[in-house]
């Protein structure tokens, strides 16, 4: 397990590296002029000027480089043109946000994707089973983008939830803003998690309906366990290693999603700041985002092969 941990973190590393670098250097090489952006509407050619050199902006792109780069080692990300603000402190607040809304949303997904899939693995020919495939086919025609404009439209002419945002916009404390976040938060939720529900649902559908015709469960039935028994303590088990594999990739969908159901469900999370940040050119914003999200993936894709190892114990952590 240790080994384990060992490959994976310096992998998460490289990865964090890879997708910061890859978000500074498209902010660096976009169309335009950062600093104009940065200086605000009515700027002197001299405002300009001094706002690019003391961004380094004059300097040569790799000497902008292995600047942001030395200070990233030292968990500096620099000062927001955009906001003038730190950018350090911004993206770790919106990537709180996002992360409660990205657990919220694996949280709905497992809970509403995996009762069905054993309906379908257990009775594949019923009539529940065929509701359910097609169902699970319909989520998955359905982008983020269209979930959550379908799910605003329905609050806006309902009023059953809240149309937008994290909050009322009051000034709350303690357990009354936690019940606002958590009246505001089903919405986007859902509108990330009904995709990923229906991912789950055909994967542990498959994965159990294999896990059902090994020899181990055959053998049990022969024994005379009964088929609730068979599911819950061998097929189970069997089924989880494909479902634990896609933890990786349901955060980067999510992820993904959130960049898009942020913006239109008005979530101050870091798909909103990152789109703030590319409209901007604010480099040292749009590398931040890329840093916080990126580490937000590395945590996922770590969490998910430690899953998958101790599930499947055939599964060799120590070499």
């Amino acid at each position: 397990m240790t080994q384990l941990l060992v490959r994976r973190g310096v992998a998460a590393l490289l990865l964090i590296w890879i997708v910061a670098s890859c978000g500074f250097l498209l902010a660096a090489l976009a169309p335009g002029d950062a600093a104009v952006l940065g200086s605000g509407f009515g700027a002197t050619p001299a405002q300009i000027a001094a706002v690019r050199a003391e961004a380094g902006l004059d300097r040569p792109l790799v000497v902008q480089y292995g600047r942001w780069l030395s200070m990233l080692v030292r968990g500096d990300l620099g000062t927001s043109f955009l906001y003038r603000a730190p950018v350090g402190p911004m993206v770790l607040d919106r990537a709180i946000n996002t992360a409660i809304l990205a657990l919220t949303a694996l949280l709905l997904a497992l809970v509403i994707g995996l009762p069905p899939a054993v309906v379908s693995a257990t009775h594949p020919n019923s009539i529940a089973a065929r509701g359910v495939h097609a169902i699970s086919l319909l989520l998955l025609s359905i982008p983020p983008f269209v979930g959550a404009l379908v799910l605003v439209l329905v609050a806006a002419r309902t009023g059953w939830l809240p149309a937008g945002g994290m909050t009322s916009g009051a000034d709350l404390t303690g357990f009354r803003w936690l019940a606002d976040v958590l009246w505001h938060l089903p919405l986007p939720a859902l509108a990330l998690a009904l995709p990923l529900a229906a991912t789950f649902e055909r994967q542990q559908a498959t994965a159990l309906t294999e896990a059902l015709a090994t020899p181990a469960v055959q053998a049990a039935r022969a024994r005379g366990v009964g088929e609730g028994q068979i599911v819950r303590r061998h097929a189970w088990r069997l089924s989880l290693k494909p479902v634990l594999a896609l933890g990786g990739l349901a955060m980067a969908a999510l992820l993904g999603g959130a960049f898009v159901v942020e913006t239109i469900a008005a979530w101050p999370g870091l798909g909103r700041l990152t789109y703030d940040a590319l409209r901007a050119r604010d480099i040292p914003l749009v590398a931040g985002c890329a840093v916080a999200g990126s580490t937000v993936l590395a945590i996922g894709l770590l969490v998910s092969e430690v899953l998958t190892a101790l599930a499947d114990p055939r599964v060799r952590i120590d070499d």
